[in-house]
């Protein structure tokens, strides 16, 4: 038999060509700078809108510092996992520091949010067990749950009553159940009705699991997430945090029981095959939760939130529908994603870098713009923005398409 020339992945191709015709084909966008509210991508300054940099703090001094004093006291990396050699002073410390902010007995780092949520699941559940998810969860969240080979129910999206049905038809589920939701889902910016599913999970004897990386920062005091915001301490027995967001470094966390903590590190596949955070990352997240828990904190939060008031003010003003949001992600809904995709570019040449979001990421037809604004914008930054975007949108017929959609 004559062997193949061709290249078994020359189907890729073919797909990337698809996408082109779609118009859903992106090159990725290069920082060619500090990553600030106002920066320079592609050879372009633009006023940039789709940064999870909340609060500023990617370039604060006092990180900065911290940083170069940890690569000038422990080195540039740690050299091993968690569990052999690459468990340092600095790592234990960042660790007791996030329990104490999350008033958790312990808390363990990861390398990303996206191992600390798929990592978790995995860990603590099996083929017997069950998981009630709601429908907009993180890809983190959906991963974690299929690897873990439980049964997956999935509720309507913050709805409390179907999720509850779902736990009364599993009421004599014989294995563990798990009840995870997203604190502020990352595309709609929505809040999940925390207190009612802690209810919801105590009467049904459910573990109940928050992802908490786009509310740490954000919500409750001094940006203590979701669960400090709806005082649901004792309610949830499973935190799940990002240090790559607010806190303006990278990294994810789990915070709960000591017992949790223990178990994770026997049994979380990404805790334990992944090298350890080099000392400048762990060092810079110190001096983050240092100054979250400061009145500087509570400062950057008060500004991140009159920011968002007036950039989602102005939206509304222009004509736009910004879905469920009630944090500072803020879709602008276009519906018909090729159209999203040319609004974005459009909007770049013009000078305001807003990510266009289409299938799968969203469902099909709710392709929208996803924006979030940060304490570090300037107002002035933000309302010639929101000028650009009323321009550009009236010049693509985006708001008078949406709005024939809607009809």
């Amino acid at each position: 038999m004559e062997a193949s020339t061709g290249s078994p992945l020359a189907y890729l191709h073919d797909e990337l060509e698809a996408l082109k015709a779609q118009h859903l084909y992106f090159r990725l966008r290069v920082l060619e700078g500090e990553q600030r509210p106002v920066a320079r991508f592609d050879g372009r300054e633009v006023i940039n809108l789709s940064s999870n940099n909340y609060l500023g703090l990617t370039t604060h001094p006092r990180l900065r510092r911290a940083a170069i004093e940890a690569t000038r006291r422990f080195g540039v990396g740690t050299g091993a996992v968690r569990t052999i050699a690459g468990t340092m002073t600095l790592h234990m410390e960042l660790e007791e520091q996030i329990a104490r902010f999350k008033q958790t007995e312990a808390a363990v780092v990861f390398q990303s949010g996206f191992t600390a949520n798929a990592g978790t699941v995995a860990a603590i559940l099996g083929k017997d067990d069950l998981i009630v998810s709601d429908e907009l969860n993180h890809a983190s969240i959906i991963d974690g749950c299929r690897l873990s080979k439980a049964t997956i129910r999935v509720y309507r999206h913050c709805d409390v009553a179907d999720c509850e049905r779902i736990l009364q038809e599993t009421a004599s589920w014989p294995g563990r159940k798990l009840l995870i939701t997203d604190g502020v889902f990352s595309m709609d910016g929505d809040i999940a009705p925390l207190p009612q599913l802690c209810e919801l999970a105590r009467r049904y004897n459910c573990i109940m699991m928050v992802d908490d990386a786009h509310a740490s920062g954000v919500l409750g005091r001094n940006g203590r997430g979701t669960v400090d915001h709806f005082n649901c301490h004792g309610g949830v027995d499973i935190q799940v945090g990002t240090l790559s967001k607010a806190i303006g470094v990278m990294g994810g966390y789990v915070c709960g029981s000591r017992d949790l903590i223990e178990f994770l590190y026997h049994r979380a596949r990404p805790f334990l095959f992944s090298t350890s955070h080099p000392p400048a990352v762990i060092g810079a997240c110190q001096a983050a939760f240092a100054l979250l828990d400061s009145p500087e904190g509570e400062r950057l939060i008060e500004r991140l939130w009159r920011n968002t008031e007036f950039f989602k003010k102005g939206l509304k003003k222009i004509g736009f529908d910004t879905g469920a949001s009630q944090t500072p992600i803020t879709p602008i809904m276009v519906g018909d994603a090729a159209r999203a995709f040319e609004f974005s570019r459009a909007l770049f040449e013009e000078g305001v870098f807003a990510q266009a979001v289409g299938y799968p990421t969203v469902p099909k037809g709710k392709a929208r713009l996803r924006t979030i604004v940060s304490a570090a914008h300037r107002k002035k930054d933000l309302a010639r923005a929101l000028e650009v975007i009323e321009r550009v949108a009236h010049r693509l017929g985006i708001l008078e398409h949406a709005a024939a959609a809607s009809d």
